[in-house]
């Protein structure tokens, strides 16, 4: 045996590669080798030999072969295939073998005959365990088919970077056979790759013998075109089994497939994200400004660098007309335009309000004309003079580096309403036809909002008109009261708020304020009835009681309508006032010295609800003392209790007598600037008599 305590003397130290390292194939086979003289008998035995059978040198030594590895029931067949082998042939299969611990074990032998100088014949035996070669030959055969057949481009390199192998999809994705790339560079085999950033991946696994995985490279296709591939490039150290490394070995995949579709569903992704945006941001009120303002901030910078929305100028006025006028032009309003940060492109669109004209050959007449979305991927100094408003306007658009143009036309219930423009400077993508059908999906949903504000402000313009018509110009003037009134429209609609001054006999002069319940023509409808109604009764001279019956039986035949009211008859010749309520507000009665109250008068059942008594009250009305009707906008407030409001109107009304139209003025400055309901005040004052003390 060999001694233990000598060194293992192995090859690779000659500089000169005399004596090369050695491989570790033999290491792992761990191939016992043994000679048998003329007899049978033992006369070597390596190490190796020890390790696989059992048996030191000094058992082996000299005895029988056969009786020492072979059964009994074999030992006929060995002497057979031992004396083939001394007439000349050579041997090799696999035999059962026993073991020193007694085991059989299957081993591959090679035998081959032997001279020494005196002529005898020898017997060369080789041998090594069965089941590591067949592990080890299906660890090869696996190996060399999965490179050779994978798909997987696959290839190594030597410890100088080096091809040293590549398989059949390597050669077909470079584009060239194996023996122009073995033993060459990187750089001179694959031009298409950034060699410097292979190379760094592959000293760092060579150093670390740690793998870098999945790392995507993006190479031009090297069979004459300009198409870029993106390949996922994995790199493994290859080492021998001693751990010394080989190389390092590199798969690649094609996943340029799977990045366009990733890309795909990214972008798919983000549109969805786009629309589901819209449908929360854009219409959140029925203002036409707002509504386009919310179409342009979605768009932007999402979709575009820039964002014009125009209507056509009809849309303002509530009507929808030709979109095209005789001689082939549109005229339009800017209602918004929003830009990304960074671009000065905003300057060339038309100025927020502003009534623009265009003619037949620019891009937004066309978008109106034949209702249908321009998509102008890479925009021309023609394409610009087309889009901009005039040479300025294109001069702009060119100096902030416009290049891609999209307008889609805002349609709703079949009516073309106006355009958005979309522009891209800052991003380098141009519009593509997913981006033509997510701006016309935007364009369509706005289209409905812009449209429903405009139905909206015709019908409000139409309630307003017909509302204004009904209530007096001014209050008439009174030689003994002094009479002030203010009405204000809700900002959102319309409802059927009211006033009337009506004078009467022997010098009386009868109030109303009411509130029809309900908004838009409708309410305004009924309201202009009931002042008709309050005006022919009042003729009549009844009290105010008996006036609430007669509009209660006249609002109950109309059908399913409510209001409210009060109403006053003051009679300044007396000093009194007689008050009626149909679920109205209280009225509130500032004396002459100027403390304001609450009017307490019975609660009853509004108009319209049929069957119920009216009552009427008196008070007292001296000179100077002021009484003021209102409705519920000018109190409300959804913040809080209805209580508050009245409180602060009386706070507003106490306090040393001012000209009643300044008091107007006061309290709806302090009460409401921009009311959600209508708003009718109405105040009366007697006036001091001649000779009289004036307050």
């Amino acid at each position: 045996m060999d001694d233990p305590g000598q060194p293992e003397i192995r090859g690779g130290t000659d500089a000169e590669g005399v004596s090369a390292a050695p491989g570790g194939l033999l290491d792992l086979l761990r191939v016992a080798a043994f000679v048998l003289n003329g007899a049978g008998r033992v006369v070597l035995w390596s190490p190796e030999a020890e390790h696989l059978f059992g048996y030191s040198a000094e058992e082996a030594l000299g005895a029988p072969a056969g009786h020492l590895l072979v059964a009994p029931e074999h030992l006929g067949l060995v002497k057979e295939l031992f004396g083939r082998v001394r007439a000349g042939a050579s041997w090799s299969g696999v035999f059962p073998v026993r073991a020193k611990d007694g085991s059989v074990r299957r081993v591959e032998f090679r035998n081959i005959r032997l001279h020494d100088a005196h002529g005898d014949v020898h017997a060369l035996g080789l041998a090594a365990d069965a089941g590591t070669l067949r592990r080890l030959e299906t660890d090869l055969a696996l190996s060399n088919s999965l490179v050779n057949q994978s798909p997987v481009a696959m290839g190594m390199f030597d410890n100088e970077l080096r091809w040293l192998r590549v398989n059949p999809a390597l050669e077909r994705a470079g584009g060239l056979a194996a023996g122009a790339m073995l033993g060459r560079n990187l750089e001179d085999v694959l031009p298409a790759v950034d060699p410097d950033v292979v190379r760094r991946a592959l000293h760092h696994v060579m150093a670390t013998g740690r793998p870098l995985l999945d790392q995507m490279t993006a190479c031009r296709s090297p069979v004459g075109s300009d198409e870029e591939r993106v390949w996922s490039v994995s790199y493994y150290r290859i080492d021998d089994p001693r751990g010394r490394p080989l190389g390092v070995a590199t798969s690649a995949i094609d996943v340029s497939e799977r990045q366009r579709v990733a890309a795909e569903m990214a972008g798919a992704r983000a549109r969805l994200a786009v629309i589901a945006d819209a449908g929360v941001r854009i219409g959140t009120t029925l203002d036409l400004q707002q509504t386009a303002r919310e179409l342009a901030e979605v768009a932007v910078p999402r979709l575009a660098d820039l964002a014009a929305v125009d209507v056509l100028d009809s849309v303002l006025g509530g009507e929808v007309a030709a979109a095209v006028r005789p001689d082939g032009s549109a005229r339009f309003r800017a209602l918004a335009v929003i830009a990304a940060e960074g671009t000065d492109a905003s300057q060339a669109a038309d100025q927020v309000g502003e009534l623009a004209s265009y003619g037949p050959t620019r891009m937004i007449t066309q978008c109106v004309r034949e209702a249908r979305p321009i998509l102008l991927p890479e925009v021309d100094s023609a394409d610009v003079r087309r889009i901009a408003k005039d040479t300025a306007a294109a001069d702009v658009l060119t100096a902030a580096g416009v290049h891609s143009y999209l307008a889609a036309p805002l349609i709703a219930r079949g009516d073309v309403l106006g355009t958005v423009s979309l522009y891209r400077t800052g991003n380098p993508r141009p519009f593509d036809d997913q981006d033509l059908t997510l701006a016309a999906e935007l364009a369509a949903r706005a289209a409905i909002c812009v449209d429903n504000a405009r139905l909206y402000s015709r019908e409000r313009n139409a309630a307003l008109t017909l509302q204004r018509s009904l209530l007096p110009d001014a209050p008439p003037r009174h030689p003994d009261i002094e009479i002030a009134a203010r009405y204000l429209p809700a900002v959102s609609a319309v409802g059927g708020d009211w006033f009337d001054v009506l004078p009467l006999r022997h010098g009386k002069l009868g109030l109303i304020v009411g509130d029809v319940m309900g908004k838009g023509l409708h309410a305004a409808a009924i309201m202009g009835q009931l002042r008709t109604a309050t005006r022919a009764l009042a003729r009549l001279d009844m009290p105010p009681a008996e006036l609430m019956r007669h509009l209660d039986d006249i609002l109950t035949s109309l059908g399913e309508s409510i209001a409210t009211c009060v109403y006053a008859v003051c009679d300044p010749l007396h000093g009194r006032c007689e008050l009626s309520s149909a679920g109205h507000l209280p009225p509130v009665l500032i004396s002459p010295e100027g403390v304001a109250e609450l009017v307490d008068l019975p609660n009853a059942a509004p108009l319209g609800v049929g069957g119920v008594p009216f009552s009427t009250e008196k008070r007292d009305l001296p000179e100077g003392a002021t009484i003021a009707l209102f409705t519920d906008g000018l109190v409300e407030d959804r913040r809080a209790p209805i209580d508050a409001g009245l409180r602060a109107l009386t706070r507003v009304l106490t306090g040393d007598p001012r000209p009643l139209e300044q008091t107007c003025d006061t309290v709806l400055h302090a009460l409401h600037h921009t009311p959600l309901d209508d708003v009718a005040l109405l105040l009366a004052r007697p006036r001091p008599k001649p000779g009289g003390t004036a307050h």
